[in-house]
């Protein structure tokens, strides 16, 4: 069930042994002693194979950023670790180690095949952010407890699954189980499952499933609906006036008041804490409702920043294309004309014509770049002083309401004329 310890000393990952690796494993002939020459950067590595090396720790892989498969089996790896920064891993092979725990793949989001074959698991748990896994190896472990397949359930892309050698493989309701709890399964154990061992599965689990998938459906609902009032209150965070729309900022005025609650016991005095508290709340709603609306006003007014320094970038880059291709068609021929020039001195001529038209080109582009840094700048004014009278404004009014319960708010426009096509449209 595990790898033992060799006559080898345990190993672990260094840059010598990783430069080694890609080294062995990057393109030959003349392209690879090219390569070798040069050194291989290990952000441009997208396989790196590492098996039968007996390392006992996972380390100095960060650097390898781009890795899409990485093979790490017949070593003696204890911890799965050190793999945080591999987020665009897809196939990670980790087979015949020495495991006890599956860890430390919370990153790896985009993996699809994981393969923790003969190792010595024992639970089957911590692959929540595999949200896209499509295979799991997971025979040849110390799995038990046939929960482990339920906990399964919430990988919606899983179709291939080992488990066999595991002790809950002995059991004689194994396969049924397994077919019934995880119906979008293909494969179990290297074998198709056939129609007819789902329908036999489906129907001796039925009421099981049937109660298991109403638990699922009321705790999905759940979190839908803490995942719905978490975005309305951070929504209502961007607009400056969360827990507004209610009573619950008076009510935790008076929370740990103890004074203040002994006086709602006298006489008369429980109506007129009603009466302020109805008030109180009006005035919450009434701040909260402008928030919301100041709120959008401001957003208008990135959105509009936004596509404005989209479209000056675009256009200045537009009209560099422009003048690069003019200059392209232009000397294409020329540069033909002199690869056959024969004579030195007219070489030397050819030279030096067309070292002017480059620098002319040069300066053309770098013209538009510096338009485009002073568009830039103006913009950014603009929009800055945009939105500092739209927060003044909000503060002004949502301060007024200090003594006032209901009315209405002073308005007032923004500056709005950088928004005008002429300020970024403008043609050179």
């Amino acid at each position: 069930m595990h790898q033992l310890y060799n006559s080898l000393e345990p190993r672990v990952m260094d840059e010598d042994m990783l430069k080694l690796a890609v080294g062995e494993q990057g393109p030959r002939e003349e392209a690879g002693q090219l390569a070798r020459q040069e050194g291989i950067l290990f952000k441009d590595v997208l396989s790196l194979q590492l098996d039968f090396q007996n390392i006992l720790r996972i380390d100095s892989l960060w650097e390898f950023e781009n890795l899409t498969k990485l093979q790490l089996d017949n070593n003696i790896i204890e911890k799965i670790e050190g793999l945080e920064q591999l987020v665009h891993l897809v196939w990670l092979d980790l087979s015949f180690n020495n495991i006890e725990a599956i860890e430390g793949l919370d990153t790896l989001v985009n993996l699809e095949d994981l393969s923790l074959f003969n190792n010595r698991i024992s639970k089957i748990d911590s692959l929540d952010a595999l949200v896209k896994l499509q295979v799991l190896s997971l025979g040849n472990n110390q799995i038990g407890n046939m929960m482990n397949i339920i906990y399964l359930r919430r990988f919606k892309d899983l179709r291939t699954l080992s488990l066999s050698g595991n002790p809950i493989a002995e059991s004689e309701d194994y396969k049924m189980f397994v077919c019934a709890y995880l119906p979008d399964l293909v494969y179990l154990d290297f074998h198709r499952i056939d129609d007819h061992m789902a329908k036999m599965a489906e129907s001796k689990h039925q009421y099981s499933i049937d109660e298991l998938k109403h638990q699922e459906n009321l705790i999905q609902s759940r979190l839908e609906d803490e995942q719905a009032q978490q975005e309305e209150l951070e929504k209502h965070k961007a607009a400056f006036v969360e827990h507004l729309n209610g009573s619950f900022l008076f009510d935790s005025m008076y929370t740990e008041d103890v004074e203040g609650n002994k006086l709602a016991y006298l006489p008369g005095i429980s109506e007129l804490l009603q009466a302020y508290k109805d008030k109180f709340v009006i005035i919450c709603l009434n701040i909260f409702e402008y928030g919301l609306k100041q709120q959008e006003k401001r957003k208008l007014e990135l959105d509009t920043f936004n596509e404005c320094v989209q479209e000056a970038i675009q256009e200045n880059q537009e009209q560099g294309k422009h003048r690069i291709a003019k200059f392209e068609e232009k000397h294409l021929l020329s540069l033909n004309a002199i690869r056959d020039e024969s004579e030195l001195t007219n070489f030397e001529m050819k030279i030096v014509e067309y070292g002017k038209d480059i620098t002319e080109l040069f300066n053309v582009l770098m013209t538009l770049e510096m338009q485009l840094v002073e568009q830039l700048e103006e913009t950014i004014n603009m929009f800055e002083r945009n939105i500092i009278d739209l927060v003044a404004l909000f503060i002004e009014n949502v301060q007024s309401l200090r003594w006032l319960s209901a009315g209405t708010w002073r308005t007032t426009t923004t500056r709005s004329s950088w928004r005008s096509p002429s300020i970024l449209s403008r043609r050179y």
